[in-house]
């Protein structure tokens, strides 16, 4: 036998003057052994509408040759009891974990009530969420919490990270987070806060309008636009969900430990043991998207759930209006995407590795840089482990959405391979150039 893959079924529509979307997107979803959606929106209307159930070789019963099927940060999926079988192929209606794409449906809600006057991005927080302030944070700001900055990468100083029984209760999370004190000073430099964002930025919303992110997320966005976006799946919709699959084996806790001290941390820093927490907790977290209890509870970081389409038309109605709703103004958008992390180091001996590729955020967005190319400059997102999704650019009303099953995305690599053809091919067919 040849070891080649079969091509991939792509099955969907088009528009005139985007069918090389079509091909980009078999071509990068060759080597794929999951499924995947592909949506694209230009100027409101969807012009590409594509996805493909994968070449076969996950069997969505049995992992791939070679990788685990639910442990860890860089997988979920599986059985768990509770009516998900895993066995379904991957469709147009299929839904499936967005990870940290999920961080964007958490800031478009905080900028809605931006938009309203009700929340502004230099409050203190402990304005609205007054326990906040305990242990040196009354001076954090909510656009520290949207970019990164706010010092609060885990849950607490044990590198273990928070146990299941409490990072599984988001009540304990928010504790937590309100009881411990920065790993540094907030707003002087700027770490990604894997799984912290979703709580803090969550917390801040829930204060505000009175109600959790993902409710004010079904009320205010998902329903007004007709969104298959949950954060916190409903059971109505266990039927639909498809489990995502790691290509290689996660990180063990030693192995995190070993890339801590060798990015020059001392095994006792309080950043070593704050970045070992955070990936043992990120790990606990994608194991539980694998059972209902964690589908079901509000994950706001990395635990939405949806479908290509829901994304790229929440996306479209950030830059524009959509059957008559548009989300955001002009306005809002352009303060949601200006860089607010270019000008800070990260913390730390950390600083020594900063280049040219290091992540860029603007107020709960990611921005445009090497690894994370989105649709060029001007464009914003968000990506999520494993390599799904999520962006837009304003200035030629596109606005994409791409889920996946297969975790595949290497960050460290460079952008995922899946992304580039259909990407160029987008651009290109947009009149933003691109081969």
């Amino acid at each position: 036998m040849s070891g080649r893959r079969p091509a991939p079924v792509v099955t969907g529509t088009v528009r005139p003057g985007w069918e090389g979307v079509r091909d980009a997107f078999a071509r990068g979803q060759a080597e794929d052994p999951g499924g995947a959606q592909l949506a694209v929106r230009h100027g409101g209307r969807t012009v590409v509408d594509l996805w493909t159930p994968g070449t076969g070789r996950f069997g969505y019963g049995t992992a791939p040759d070679g990788a685990g099927s639910v442990h860890g940060a860089g997988c979920a999926g599986g059985t768990d009891g509770a009516g998900v079988t895993g066995g379904e192929a991957f469709r147009a209606d299929s839904v499936g974990v967005l990870m940290s794409v999920s961080k964007a449906l958490v800031a478009v809600c905080a900028h809605l009530l931006i938009e309203r006057g009700v929340l502004d991005p230099a409050d203190p927080v402990a304005r609205h969420w007054p326990e906040f302030a305990a242990a040196g944070k009354a001076e954090t700001t909510v656009a520290d919490l949207l970019a990164h900055r706010a010092g609060l990468p885990a849950y607490t100083d044990d590198p273990a990270g928070l146990p299941e029984a409490l990072l599984l209760d988001p009540a304990a999370r928010v504790r937590a987070l309100a009881a411990l004190s920065p790993v540094w000073d907030p707003g002087r430099a700027f770490l990604y806060h894997a799984l912290t964002y979703g709580d803090l930025v969550g917390e801040v919303v829930r204060r505000v309008s009175g109600e959790s992110v993902g409710r004010f997320l079904a009320r205010e966005v998902a329903g007004p636009l007709g969104l298959d976006l949950w954060i916190g799946l409903p059971e109505r919709e266990e039927h639909r969900f498809v489990p995502q699959r790691a290509v290689r084996p996660d990180p063990t806790p030693g192995q995190v430990a070993q890339a801590v001290e060798r990015a020059g941390l001392a095994p006792d820093d309080r950043l070593a043991t704050s970045l070992r927490a955070s990936s043992a907790e990120l790990g606990r977290a994608t194991a539980s998207f694998g059972t209902r209890r964690g589908r079901a509870a509000e994950f706001p970081a990395a635990g939405g759930i949806g479908d290509a389409r829901s994304l790229a038309r929440l996306y479209a109605a950030l830059v524009g209006p959509v059957d008559g709703v548009r989300l955001l103004s002009a306005a809002t958008v352009d303060r949601a995407r200006a860089p607010c992390t270019d000008h800070l180091p990260q913390p730390g001996v950390l600083h020594r590795l900063d280049g040219p590729d290091r992540s860029r955020f603007g107020l709960g967005f990611e921005l445009p840089r090497p690894g994370t190319p989105l649709l060029g400059e001007g464009s914003f997102g968000h990506a999520g482990a494993g390599g799904r999704l999520g962006m837009a650019h304003p200035e030629s009303g596109l606005a994409v959405g791409y889920v996946c099953t297969a975790m595949a995305w290497e960050p460290s690599a460079g952008p995922d391979p899946r992304w580039m053809p259909w990407t160029e091919a987008v651009r290109k067919a947009a009149g933003l150039g691109g081969g």
